[in-house]
């Protein structure tokens, strides 16, 4: 099994997908939550946003920890994290000590996702990178699908401090597997002391290469991000309950489940990434901005669900192979705290238009402007490519 890149990939799923759970813990029970500790909705929506606010400071920390000490010690101090985090929010009495707790999830999420990221890249890159990039992908959704599913029965018979419970155990659950069953491949285990003893400083053109591509990636989720945060309201303005809007928006990310992991494939088999990143891209992007032009939310949902499933697999494969193996946990550094910065900038920006313009389509297409503006950045970063790698040897 150690030799066996599809069962390593499987450990990744399964500590990536406890992450999911855990993300989604808090707001399986939201109700509950908001009676119980007395919040208003902005503290709520606090809490929420607190998983993706460290990002901004802790990853490329997380970059240089990873590059320090390897990526499975990376990723079992953020399980760590995130165990401990949901302990704290687990026992909090007021938002104060449940904002503690969140943010050390969010830092423990951050960690992970710098760690599992290089793990992929380690295993699969020269073959089949983007599929696996994909798989793991998917790993969250199905994360907060369990969360969904679990979590609010639970929330309901036994409270929800019970609920957070049980996505603190799917954390355990990871962790252990994690640590008693993840290994590096033979041929990095041969040098991963030599790596981590160095000391490994990116070039100019290596950071502005991580973060052209960390803005692409970060684009392209943000628009999905302000989509699932302002759908809802633009289309109970068409008439639908909330009820009703809610299950038109998740259709769109049930149908990504499947079409991100095909989208990996599609890459690897047709060996141009290029094409089906900004056929993606432009075509989720399309999709977005025809739905108040012509209202049939839950046909666009399904189209942009389809060709949102295409960049995923492609767009986290580039970074790994343009940066080499000893550099890469730095480069993901920088690469995730633009991710995480762009998709905060893009939330609160989309919340400014929906005041500026009084309309609930507005933000709608802000999320397509959005999406479209991945491709650009994809062209920055080939350009940056295309120069630096002469330099690189």
């Amino acid at each position: 099994m150690s030799e066996n890149r599809w069962a390593m990939l499987g450990v990744i799923f399964l500590a990536r997908t406890a992450m999911g759970m855990m993300y989604q813990s808090l707001a399986a029970v939201g109700p509950f939550v908001i009676e119980d500790l007395a919040l208003t909705y902005f503290q709520y929506s606090l809490l929420l946003g607190l998983f993706l606010l460290p990002g901004g400071v802790m990853a490329l920390p997380g970059g240089l920890l990873g590059q320090r000490f390897g990526s499975k010690r990376l990723a079992g101090a953020g399980l760590a994290l995130m165990v401990v985090g949901g302990m704290v929010t687990a026992q909090s009495l007021a938002f104060a000590l449940a904002a503690i707790g969140r943010t050390l999830i969010g830092i423990g999420g951050v960690f992970l996702n710098i760690a599992l990221t290089k793990m992929v890249a380690d295993w699969f890159t020269g073959r089949e990178i983007s599929t696996a990039m994909g798989l793991m992908l998917t790993s969250f959704p199905v994360g907060m699908a369990l969360a969904m599913v679990l979590l609010p029965g639970i929330g309901a018979a036994h409270g929800w401090r019970s609920a957070v419970h049980i996505s603190v155990a799917a954390a355990v659950m990871g962790l252990v597997v994690l640590l008693s069953l993840y290994r590096n491949p033979a041929a990095l285990a041969g040098s991963e002391a030599t790596m981590v003893a160095r000391r490994h400083v990116l070039a100019g053109w290596e950071i502005a290469l991580s973060a052209s591509i960390g803005l692409a990636w970060g684009l392209f989720n943000a628009g999905f991000f302000v989509l699932g945060g302002f759908a809802p309201d633009y289309l109970v303005t068409l008439g639908s309950s909330v009820a009703n809007a809610a299950f038109i928006v998740s259709i769109g990310i049930l149908v990504s489940l499947v079409s991100v992991p095909l989208g990996g494939v599609v890459a690897d088999r047709l060996r141009r990434p290029n094409l089906v990143i900004v056929t993606g891209c432009l075509a989720t992007a399309l999709f977005i901005a025809l739905m108040p032009v012509f209202p049939a939310p839950t046909f666009w949902f399904v189209l942009m669900g389809l060709m949102f499933g295409l960049p995923p697999g492609a767009l986290t494969s580039l970074l790994p192979q343009a940066l080499p193996a000893d550099r890469l946990s730095v480069g993901l550094g920088v690469y995730y705290t633009v991710f995480y910065l762009s998709i905060v900038a893009a939330l609160l920006l989309a919340g400014r238009v929906r005041d500026l313009s009084a309309s609930a389509a507005a933000p709608v297409f802000f999320a397509a402007i959005v999406t479209a503006g991945s491709v650009i950045c994809l062209g920055l970063f080939r350009s940056l490519e295309r120069r630096g790698r002469p330099r690189q040897a």
